[in-house]
């Protein structure tokens, strides 16, 4: 049995990775959405785990692919540190560069024998993409970003394939980076999961990513909500939405919950850690201050290859499960506006907005599964509105709607805890520090960023604002 016989094993006949993989660039003709079928095992969206994949995902390329393997390893084990670190000492940066020296040194490896397995295409994307942010990171602050060939072309190559942006993105962090804690028990379980890549080695960046992945596996009553109401719509009379009132009551419970499981992160992070030790580690190259240049070497002789254009780093705004609930409730018009790109540079540059693109960092299969609900002719908020004298229908899509803008509500104190409080007092203490030495004042920080390339309270504010507008009037005041 080879490698690929082996993969499609662990999986049920039917599911979307157990099938031979598709030809990546046939589409839909005008790319037209095909909403013939909603199966899930055309999404790659489990019924049992969601978004997150049933089996734990694979933990090591095959051994000619061992080079990438082990200079990440490598990198783990030495405890790198970030190259813009306050206080950084010689030995540390000398040991960073040996390290880049070694990424440098690697042998260009061919890679058409992983397009056999989206599982192995999966694991190459997060070992580069994971090596990659080492080797940009603990690059000196005054010095520009070149990435060798041996990393950078691989890497493109591999995400071209997966259709994904060339950097780190949350299914590298969070869906498909965890095994179980104990092999014993049932997987996944949000009780029984940990973290196979970690950049710090700290319990805070393991239970950062492992709180984004309970989330994700007690998102899946949520999708099993939506699949119950669109199948009453289709029915569409009284009892049907009775039952669509009561599947809403229930949906709101269940984002409450995630609401819950999203402040537990508290319990295992703590934000100065998060914030000066595992933060850094995921900015894109559209994060932070100055802003280098992320430059591919060997682009110019790989005809097959185009420089990218999206190199924003994880985000939560990447998780599959909190656009569908967006899609599904009817609040995309106002969530995905144009108007909310993430910056003023990205608004001036004319880029969609901040949500939309993040779908770009999904993979492919969820950025279908999202095409496809967005497509229903028979949308939840389209039947809610016609159905305007029906009180209890419209207090309980309310209480959907209310439910978003609470979890949003919650994921702004969140990031006040974690970055802007940090940063405020990171940005105090260094001004004090300057003024202690007799500098100079610099020039206004600019407004603070987040990992996929935001101004951060700025846009929450926004699409707080905006999910709260999808509440519609209730008859009789309900």
């Amino acid at each position: 049995m080879d490698l690929t016989d082996l993969l499609k094993a662990q999986l049920s006949p039917e599911h979307f990775l157990a099938q031979s993989r598709p030809d990546e660039r046939a589409v839909a003709p005008d790319g037209a959405v095909d909403t013939t079928t909603l199966a899930a095992h055309d999404f790659d969206v489990d019924n049992r785990t969601g978004f997150m994949p049933p089996q734990p995902p694979l933990a090591r390329l095959p051994i000619e692919y061992e080079p990438w393997e082990t200079v990440l390893e490598g990198a783990i084990a030495q405890h790198l540190q970030v190259g813009d670190k306050p206080g950084l000492t010689p030995l540390e940066a000398a040991e960073s560069a040996a390290w880049r020296a070694w990424v440098a040194e690697m042998p260009l490896l061919p890679t058409d024998g992983l397009r056999r397995s989206e599982l192995l295409l999966r694991r190459a994307h997060q070992v580069l993409a994971w090596t990659l942010h080492f080797y940009v990171h603990t690059i000196p602050a005054d010095e520009p970003i070149l990435i060798p060939a041996p990393l950078g072309l691989p890497l493109l190559r591999v995400s071209a394939v997966l259709q994904l942006p060339p950097v780190l993105t949350y299914s590298d962090t969070v869906l498909y980076n965890w095994a179980p804690a104990d092999p014993a028990l049932p997987i996944p379980a949000a009780n029984n999961l940990r973290s196979n890549l970690l950049f710090t080695g700290t319990r805070d960046e393991e239970e950062f990513y492992l709180t984004s992945a309970r989330m994700e596996l007690r998102g899946v009553e949520a999708l099993e909500l939506m699949r119950d109401t669109l199948d009453e719509i289709f029915v569409g009379d009284e009892l049907a939405h009775k039952r669509i009132a009561a599947y809403m009551r229930r949906l709101a419970l269940v984002i409450k919950e995630l609401e819950t499981t999203l402040l537990s992160v508290r319990d295992g992070c703590a934000p100065a850690v998060f914030f000066h030790e595992a933060r850094p580690w995921m900015r894109g190259a559209d994060s932070g201050a100055g802003k280098r240049p992320w430059v591919f070497d060997g682009l110019d002789s790989a005809p097959d290859l185009e420089p990218p254009t999206e190199l924003s780093g994880p985000s939560a705004g990447q998780s599959a499960l909190i656009h569908a609930l967006d899609v599904f409730l009817g609040l995309a018009r106002e969530t995905h506006d144009a108007s909310l790109a993430g910056s003023a540079a990205a608004a001036a540059d004319g880029r969609a907005a901040f949500l939309r693109r993040m779908q770009q960092y999904m993979p492919r299969h969820h950025r279908r599964f999202l095409d496809h609900l967005a497509a229903d002719p028979r949308p939840l908020r389209a039947l809610v509105v016609r159905a305007r004298d029906d009180g209890e229908l419209t207090a309980a899509y309310n209480a959907a709607v209310r439910a978003m803008k609470e979890l949003r509500d919650v994921h702004m104190v969140i990031v006040t805890m974690y970055i802007i409080q940090p940063a405020r007092r990171a940005e105090r203490e260094a001004r004090e520090a300057r003024e202690a030495r007799g500098e100079m004042e610099v020039e206004e920080a600019a407004p603070l960023r987040g990992t996929g390339g935001t101004e951060l309270a700025q846009f929450l504010k926004g699409v707080r604002d905006r999910t709260a507008r999808g509440l519609l009037p209730v008859a009789g005041g309900q």
